[in-house]
């Protein structure tokens, strides 16, 4: 059982956040200030030593790392039999900023990021970069050993299935080219534009049919952002969930 720290917030919105993290992960933070950052976006960063401006970006980049190397240990030992491509597109998949971007929406993460109210194209990341802050505020505040028990045991064991991501190509790409072909039809996934640098880098796509645009996806991986564009172009076409 998780018990409350003796130097619980006393800052309301602080207290909120405490209270938020126990009740989603299961344990009271140590440190709320490292929470607090995570859920900060740059857009509302204040200023501190010199151009440095705090935000929940550095926090991303070491989120990122732990999130990445938990997921591959524990799918290199979950699934001892599959081979490393397997392995490879499982860790993609998890990690792909659209299922960071679902799995925050589905936790409400957007209650509680502080960000400017115009944030166009930056929103639908926002929640995403906000998931991997946590993980690396989970990290420094409890340690690696106890960030991999809430990746495990409280993120992905809840709420990822592993069975119905490797369905997500035959369900989606696969089935609209194949549907392309039989109807004679044309369909295209156009790159729009590389968004960012380095481990933040992203790929926008959009899906041409007959030279007519369907819908446009955003993700970490080329792969990744033709699977979600197909998956959104699939229903919109057919209107299935």
């Amino acid at each position: 059982m998780a018990f409350p720290s003796l130097f619980s917030p006393k800052d309301p919105q602080d207290k909120e956040l405490y209270e938020y993290i126990h009740n989603i992960f299961g344990f009271y933070p140590k440190n709320i200030a490292l929470y607090r950052v995570a859920f900060t976006h740059k857009s509302v960063a204040a200023e501190t030593v010199g151009n440095y401006h705090v935000s929940n970006e550095r926090m991303e980049y070491l989120g990122d790392a732990v999130l990445s190397t938990v997921v591959a240990d524990y799918l290199f030992h979950t699934y001892p039999t599959q081979p490393e491509g397997f392995l490879t597109e499982m860790r993609s998949r998890i990690v792909s900023r659209v299922s960071l971007n679902k799995l925050s929406e589905k936790l409400g993460f957007g209650a509680y990021i502080r960000h400017s109210a115009d944030m166009g194209n930056n929103a639908r990341s926002m929640g995403g970069n906000a998931f991997e802050a946590l993980m690396g505020a989970i990290y420094l505040d409890k340690g690696f050993n106890f960030a991999k028990h809430i990746i495990i045991d409280r993120i992905v064991k809840v709420h990822i299935d592993i069975d119905e991501l490797q369905q997500t190509d035959v369900n989606f790409k696969s089935k609209l080219l194949e549907w392309s072909q039989k109807q004679k039809k044309i369909t295209v996934f156009k790159m729009l534009e590389e968004i960012g640098e380095g481990h933040k880098k992203q790929f926008h796509v959009q899906i041409i049919i007959d030279e007519q645009p369907y819908a446009d996806a955003i993700d970490r991986s080329i792969r990744g952002a033709e699977q979600l564009a197909a998956e959104k172009t699939w229903k919109l076409l057919f209107g299935e969930d």
